[in-house]
This record gives C-alpha cells, structure tokens and sequence, in this order.
C-alpha cells in the first residue's frame, strides 16, 4: 500500500517573520531635553499597538506624544514618555525591561501574548483564583462580597474595581484561607458562584445583567475589565449618564471624519489628559475590532488630542452613522471609565 503524506508545517514558522525580521527597540535619552524616546520598528500585525502601549503603560510611564505608522507590513512608532514626576526615564532596570519585552525575546518568549478571554468568571491563575463580577452598582456592594468570600474561607489579596453609569466592575485575586494556594474544587467554587451571583442580582430590576460565573483563560486586568463593561453595554447609558457629575472639563470630544482620498476613518479625541488615556483609547479600538494604521498623540498642558486613522478589520471604512456614533459612545465610556478606578492590595 503506498504511503500517503500530508503537508508539513514547521511549528516555528509563526515567528517566522520575526526571526527574519527581528524587532527594533531603542531607549533614547539624547534626542530630546524633556522625555524619553522609545522608538519600536517590527512586523506589522493585528494588536500589536496595544500590546506596546500595555508594555508601557505597566510601567507607569506617562505617553506625552506619540507618532504611529503601520501601513504595508511594517510598523514602526516612537513614543515620548516620562516617568510619573515628569522626568525622563533612566532607571536602568526599566529600561532593560523595555528592551527585553519590546524586542525579538519578547515576542518569541511569549511575553507580549494575551488571551482572549471573552467570558466574565472565576479562573485559577498561580496561587490565585481571579473573579470577574459585573452587576448593578449599589452602597455596600463590596461589603456583602467579602463577606460571602469570608464565610467560605477565602482570603482577598487584590482587587481592582470600576464603577459606570451605575454599573460596576470588579475583579479579585483570592486564595483559601489555610493553605494561600489557588482554589480549584468544583463544588465550593459552584457555592461561591452561587452566593455572589444572589448578592449581584439582589436589585429587581438586574436579573439579568449581573453575573460571576466561570471561565478560561485570563488576560490583561484593565483590559478585561473593559471588555466587561463593553459586552455589559455600559456605553448606552442613555438618561442615566446625565446623572452623573463628572470633573470640570472632563467631557471628551469624540468626533470621526472620513478621510476618502487614503481610504480611512479617522477619530479625533480631545479631552483633559490623564495616566492610561492612549491605553483606554487603543483598547476599545483593538477590541470593536477595528485596526489603527496611523495615529498622532499629544499632550498641550493638562490636555490631550489623539488622531487616528482606522479601518475595520476586514478592510472597510465607518460608513453608516449608526456605526460612527456607536464608536463614539464606546471611546466616551472607556475614558470616563477610570475616575472611579479603585485598587486595593491587602
């Protein structure tokens, strides 16, 4: 009987492109009087900006400028960044860290790889299992939480808590009590389900926007929490925004035009500036499936004006208005998102 093969795949030729064309990272001090240049030349591919940004932004750094160009198969950005005095960055181990997660070993060790993640739950990562919870914001909302997460024994080391148009967000690193390991017994993970679930749905009116259930994979907290808020459909706030006091001069400006003769829509935001605002911004875009092929960030005082040009994934423009003012809705609430960012590390 002849032999039949199939095609051989090389299971090294995803990082094919890099490998030949390795990341170019440079850390510049001299260039300019005021920041640090952090210039990156690499492949060109889908999320790349923003895993760059996040790799920034993790190290709180503050993006005074930013000048983005990706068309054809190459990208290729500088940033201008400062630490969070406003001075320039020449703490050496940072800077080695930019070089090691932004060059050819960050992409190949795995470094910059996110997961999807798409689903709002409970996964054990380390010695940590994480809970996502999304439900209807109310005084003494975390306090019945830690309580139900004390009766059955597990001790909060992190949390990270957002609140929007009455809605909250929230994701806790928990371990059990005796042992500080992860928890990955069915049965008491489905009590704790269970109970939390019944605290989110207490309100009447919330039976079926509040959830914790389980899911897999895991992936960058602020971004999670995002996409929490973005498949929770925050943005359509409608009369309930108009409730809400936000800080003087804070209302963003959120405009999208049409740039016919280069075949791209280009969104112009103007707003007060703040640490995370390029971060936000980028993530919403990457997540609405929508790629960004030039921007131009700035900051002039105490606000900022970030332009980008963008296409869908498959290609297209943002042609209808229903598109354009959803876009604008998402990129309002992802940078309103932040003034009630609350963290506690116990």
């Amino acid at each position: 009987m002849a032999r039949r093969y199939g095609p051989y795949f090389d299971p090294e030729y995803e990082t094919l492109s890099i490998r030949i064309n390795p990341p170019r990272v440079s850390v510049d001090n001299v260039s300019c009087k005021e920041c640090t240049l952090v210039k990156v030349d690499s492949v060109n591919r889908p999320g790349i900006l923003l895993e760059v940004v996040q790799i920034l932004t993790d190290l709180d750094l503050v993006i005074t400028k930013a000048y983005i160009s990706s068309d054809g198969g190459w990208f290729m950005d500088v940033f201008h960044v400062t630490d969070q005095h406003g001075k320039k960055v020449t703490d050496s181990s940072t800077i080695g860290h930019i070089e090691k997660a932004l060059g050819p070993e960050g992409y190949t060790s795995g470094i910059l790889k996110t997961w999807p993640g798409r689903r709002v739950g409970v996964n054990s990562v380390g010695d940590y299992t994480t809970i996502e919870l999304i439900g209807s914001d109310r005084p003494g909302l975390l306090s019945e939480i830690s309580a139900v997460l004390a009766n059955l024994h597990f001790n909060v080391a992190a949390a990270e808590v957002w609140t929007h148009n009455r809605r909250t967000a929230c994701v806790l690193y928990v371990n059990d009590n005796c042992s500080s390991l992860d928890v990955d017994e069915e049965s008491r993970l489905c009590v704790m389900e269970e109970q939390l679930n019944n605290i989110l749905r207490g309100c009447e009116d919330d039976e079926s926007g509040a959830h914790a259930t389980f899911t897999v994979g895991s992936t960058h907290v602020d971004r999670r929490l995002h996409q929490m808020f973005f498949a929770d459909r925050d943005y359509e706030g409608g009369c309930l925004e108009m409730e809400i006091e936000y800080p003087p001069n804070f209302k963003p400006e959120v405009r999208i035009e049409s740039c016919v003769e280069k075949g791209y829509s280009v969104v112009n935001v103007s707003c007060k500036d703040r640490p995370k605002l390029m971060f936000d911004i980028v993530c919403t875009l990457t997540d609405m499936q929508y790629a960004v092929f030039h921007a131009t960030i700035s900051s002039d005082g105490p606000y900022a004006s970030q332009e980008y040009f963008i296409r869908h994934m498959d290609g297209c423009t943002l042609e209808s208005e229903e598109e354009k003012e959803k876009v604008v809705k998402c990129l309002e609430a992802a940078i309103r998102r932040r003034i009630s960012e609350v963290r506690v590390l116990v």
